[in-house]
């Protein structure tokens, strides 16, 4: 199911700074890896999150409480 698929996608996105970091850097292989891991994303939802700005998962990822996020530690490849 596409749905399921882009509300994980969002949450990773705010969620976990590693996998959050590799998609600003290329959001299209950040995608294709997600993808390839089994979810599932139409061609509609792929072209809205590249056309959302790319500061809002940051500015967004800033508002939670830290202990919803998923922090970058050292040496920490997931």
């Amino acid at each position: 199911m596409a749905q399921r698929s882009i509300e994980v996608l969002i949450g990773r996105l705010i969620t976990d700074e590693v996998f959050r970091e590799a998609f600003l850097a290329n959001r299209v292989l950040a995608l294709q890896a997600f993808v390839e891991a089994g979810h599932e994303l139409t061609p509609v939802e792929v072209s809205a999150i590249h056309a959302t700005p790319a500061t809002l998962w940051r500015v967004v990822a800033n508002q939670i409480d830290p202990r919803l996020q998923r922090a970058k530690l050292s040496g920490n490849v997931e």
